[in-house]
């Protein structure tokens, strides 16, 4: 019968019943469940595999320190895998399987694993796959990769939807239990912005779980009251099935909202959201974790945590068995053993390690106190536990309780190292909390309900007293402290079977023990060598065991031996969701210049730069090779005019009383005495002396200036120089603000380019060579008053200009350029003909300014000024970076011409070996020049000006080339420079 295993009680909705599937049976569970809780309402308890046995498992906990119930969700492109059933909100209609198997889940071809967990123990892959060395590859790293992973993606693209978001908030409380219920009323009524985040989709915590008190009426209802108001609140925010995984610097928190996970369908909305939030205080009320304890064959489905057992029967109405015994060392497990005897399950015995009176009385129940289990039998299930004392006690689920450990996770995200409590038998968040942080509640160490509204309360008032706030501390529930009290107990020494701490990663406390005896006895060692704590649930119930059996073995106290220490993530967070909407087109959001629309239709092939598109050449009708356009292009520019977008330079805009003295100080050549109605080429350095980027910076104004710089580097060129403005020399009154996207500009080039010009430019205006001439630079209008900008620059070696408009006009502009230029055969140019002739010119750019080359480098050493202070000057004299026999940046050209010459091939001595000794330098660009018939390039070697015209081999091993070159001047075109002054 279906959900045979229902018992009264719980807060599920019985009038909404579900259907779901799981490993193809149909089953029925109730709105309100979880995945874990329909299953085991449907008496299904062996649910998946462990990793490296492939032992059978079954579910251990109630939340998302699931260490074994992980499960396949969905199906086709949708499906998920490794999804902890505990956590997964059933729907209808929800799809499930069990996964790390081959075979079949009851009948798994891979459990003869476990026929050689002797040969297989901690740290056996370093000692078993170093011989024979000729295995590894064909033999070794197959079968690991065929074994590695648990669950299996679709292969296919995940048509979800994932979005980014950003909150701020004055108030953070992170957990919706009664201490942070507590937290964000108290805050909330103070009229703080507060916003409440719980991963659970049904806020108050263990309340929900528990058959508590307050004030007089069931905890349940104080909730709901609680939340009632809080929803009422304009000033707070609450956050459902939203985890915050990450405490980042400055109050920032990452957290992870699921949207839709609990619908069938998504119906076109987020599947999941990841915030940014942003602080000014947060409350950490993340409540603890429980923990087991190590026995023999622990590890059987059926074995659970007392928390988790004692939450299936009060929230879900569930009983995970028909006869249950309780192993515990604390009064929480008796706990569990009353409520369920409360809702009529059967307690076959109850089983305390210490001595003394029994805390409650349990009806029926064999009652063993200063005992232990130390075997269990059952194979897909447990059916029997074996006692200290010899005696065999028949059950179906076994609910152990080793006390319970503070979520302190999020404290440790910024290296905070947590402090042992011996009272708690626990670690508790130590005194270095993230700036801003307080921890209230079961987090802090209070395990006790009165201790936790309190506790609640009080951070929350005073969180918003820090902010400036008034708060006065809310009216505190009436509420009981239970009974806690623990006498730690870690292991069961007297098992003969093995003892499993991480029962993801089939850890036991053998393992533990080898590892100390093999010398890694540190905690960070410990849990590399036996994977302890790495599985997807990050140690949450092993970690502080594992760490117990290594300070036993040791013969060392818990705090002496030690802790890891937690970052982000909390709990996994999928990769989709990092990547939000970034993916396929989105991936890299494109940006286009205004006249991009105007190329399109011209059938440009359009090429990435940074986040532009940017035209790479114009083919033309019965041009079938990319270089047929390029070269046609060239040849054009050169003979008459072309015409090319240069809008994605970057530019920023300068201004202010000492913009000039800004300038003179991170450019490394003078500007301070720059001529108002001139332009300037300049070199920037980063502080260690290397070249960070070139450009040119025009005068427009005694105060306003307008830089450009290369398309890759316009965002780090400008951040570097807000740093400068705002932190160097914070006294100087300057102004930056990027105008890359405010204006379209266009590189008009070739020996007519100052009559196309004069065709558009109104009339007013002369820019004949001695009114206009090179490096000139002036505010203009164009064709009849629309406002202009022109610089007289030149990249190309020719007469050329660079015409800058409102981007609003940039398409209208290209066109006007191209029609002006009809009867001049005007041509537009793409980025590989501009590259074509940047190289024909001996100009530097991306491939020359890779962040290891320096002024003297490419021959600019002399625009370094000695005259005055400016980033990077005095690291570049440093005498390594000024030795005779440095690298200079010379031009190259294959001696056989009919030779291409390869970017990227290193320069070696003809006669010698190609190897790192003799190694010389490299080509960093090359280019067919159609100007010059054959290949050249630029590069850097070893006194490379001192060497013009000598011989070498440009060697390139991996491609199987090797090319005598001949090394020339970079300036392969009109060296003297007579054609860009015409």
């Amino acid at each position: 019968m279906s959900q045979r295993m229902r018992i009264n009680g719980g807060i599920v909705d019985r009038s909404k019943p579900l259907s779901f599937e799981f490993d193809g049976k149909q089953l029925q569970g109730f709105a309100g469940d979880t995945l874990a809780s329909a299953l085991l309402a449907n008496d299904i308890r062996f649910v998946g595999r462990s990793f490296k046995y492939h032992r059978p498992r079954g579910i251990f906990t109630a939340g998302p320190e699931e260490p074994n119930a992980l499960v396949q969700l969905r199906r086709g492109p949708y499906q998920e895998p490794n999804t902890r059933a505990t956590v997964a909100e059933l729907y209808d209609g929800l799809h499930a399987a069990s996964q790390n198997y081959r075979g079949s889940l009851n009948f798994d071809l891979m459990a003869v694993n476990d026929l050689f967990a002797p040969f297989l123990s901690a740290g056996f892959y370093y000692k078993t796959f170093m011989w024979p060395q000729a295995f590894w590859e064909k033999v070794y790293e197959p079968a690991i990769r065929a074994s590695a992973g648990l669950g299996r993606l679709s292969g296919k693209d995940d048509p979800d939807i994932y979005d980014k978001g950003f909150l701020h908030c004055d108030i953070l409380v992170i957990g919706a239990g009664p201490a942070g219920l507590m937290a964000a009323l108290t805050a909330g009524r103070s009229g703080a912005r507060v916003i409440l985040a719980d991963e659970d989709f049904a806020p108050g915590g263990r309340l929900n779980a528990e058959t508590h008190e307050i004030n007089g009426g069931d905890a349940q209802g104080w909730t709901a009251s609680v939340l009632s108001e809080l929803k009422s609140l304009p000033n707070v925010r609450l956050m459902k099935r939203t985890t915050v995984y990450g405490a980042y610097d400055h109050g920032v928190y990452g957290a992870l909202e699921k949207s839709t996970d609990h619908l069938p369908m998504s119906g076109g909305k987020p599947r999941q959201i990841l915030w940014r939030i942003y602080s000014k205080r947060a409350v950490l009320c993340a409540g603890a974790t429980e923990r087991s304890i190590a026995f023999g064959n622990n590890d059987r489905p059926g074995v659970m945590l007392a928390g988790a057992v004692r939450a299936y029967a009060n929230r879900w109405g569930v009983a995970p068995g028909r006869n249950v015994a309780i192993f515990t060392n604390n009064d929480d497990g008796w706990r569990t053993a009353t409520d369920l005897a409360a809702k009529g399950v059967s307690i076959a015995a109850v089983i305390d390690t210490r001595s003394g009176a029994a805390p409650a009385d349990v009806a029926g129940a064999t009652i063993a106190m200063g005992a232990s289990i130390v075997d269990t039998k059952g194979r897909k299930g447990i059916s029997a536990v074996t006692l200290s004392n010899g005696t065999t006690v028949p059950v179906d689920c076994l609910a152990v309780s080793g006390g319970w450990s503070p979520n302190v996770h999020l404290t440790c995200h910024q290296r905070g190292r947590p402090d042992w409590a011996d009272e708690i038998a626990a670690f508790v968040p130590g005194k270095d909390l993230p700036v801003g942080m307080s921890v209230a509640g079961a987090a802090k160490g209070a395990l006790t309900l009165a201790a936790c509204l309190q506790e609640g309360a009080k951070a929350g008032a005073q969180a918003a007293q820090d902010l400036g706030l008034t708060a006065s501390m809310a009216e505190i529930p009436e509420a009981s402290d239970e009974a806690s009290a623990i006498t730690p107990f870690w292991h069961v020494t007297e098992s003969k079977g093995r003892a499993w701490i991480d029962l993801q990663n089939d850890v036991t406390a053998k393992d533990v023990q080898l590892a100390k005896r093999e010398g890694y006895r540190s905690v960070e060692l410990l849990k590399r060598y036996t994977t302890l704590g790495m599985a997807t649930d990050q140690g949450k119930t092993a970690n502080v065991l594992g760490l117990a059996v290594l300070a036993e073995a040791s013969g060392k106290s818990i705090p002496e031996t030690g802790t890891t220490i937690f970052r982000p993530p909390y709990t996994p967070v999928p990769i989709a969701a990092f990547a939000g909407r970034s993916r396929g087109k989105d991936f890299r959001p494109t940006r286009l210049t205004p006249g991009h629309e105007w190329a399109a239709e011209q059938g440009a092939v359009f090429v990435e730069a940074g986040m532009w598109l940017r035209g790479q050449w114009f083919p033309k009708p019965g041009e079938t090779h990319w270089r047929e356009s390029v070269d046609r292009e060239v040849l054009a520019t050169r003979k008459s005019v072309g015409i090319c977008d240069v809008t994605t330079l970057g530019k920023i805009d300068v201004q202010g009383r000492d913009a000039a003295e800004f300038l003179n100080k991170v450019y490394a050549n003078g500007f301070a005495k720059l001529p108002v109605g001139k332009v300037r080429y300049g070199l920037m350095l980063r502080e260690d002396g290397m070249v960070m980027d070139d450009g040119t910076t025009a005068r427009l104004s005694e105060n306003h200036f307008v830089m450009t710089t290369t398309t890759a580097n316009a965002v780090g060129v400008f951040r570097h120089m807000e740093f400068c403005r705002q932190c160097l020399w914070p006294d100087l009154d300057v102004h930056l603000i990027s105008a890359t996207e405010q204006f379209a500009q266009y590189a008009v080039a070739g020996p007519n380019a100052r009559k196309l010009l004069q065709k558009i430019v109104d009339p007013e205006f002369d820019i004949s060579n001695d009114a206009f001439p090179f490096m000139g630079c002036g505010e203009i209008t164009v064709c009849g008053g629309t406002p202009a900008r022109l610089f007289r620059i030149s990249f190309s070696g020719e007469l050329a200009y660079e015409i800058a408009v409102p981007s609003r006009y940039g398409d209208g502009l290209i066109r006007a350029l191209m029609a002006a230029g009809e009867e001049f055969d005007a041509v537009p140019y793409g980025t590989e003909a501009l590259s074509v002739m940047r190289i024909e010119k001996g100009h530097p750019a991306g491939n020359e300014l890779n962040g290891q080359t320096t002024a003297r480098d490419m021959g600019m050493g002399r625009m370094v000024s000695k005259k005055k202070d400016s980033i990077g000057s005095i690291l570049s004299e440093r005498p390594e970076l000024n030795r005779e026999d440095g690298l200079a940046l010379v031009g190259f050209r294959p001696v056989d011409r009919a030779r291409q010459l390869k970017s990227g091939a290193h320069f070696i001595p003809k006669g010698k070996t190609p190897s790192l000794e003799n190694d010389e330098g490299w080509m960093t660009s090359v280019a067919y020049s159609p100007t010059l018939g054959h290949s050249i390039g630029l590069g850097f070697i070893k006194r490379g000006s001192d060497r013009l015209g000598e011989t070498i081999v440009a060697a390139d091993p991996i491609r199987g080339e090797s090319i005598e070159v001949e090394i020339v001047s970079p300036h392969f075109f009109d060296p003297e420079g007579e054609r860009v002054r015409a």
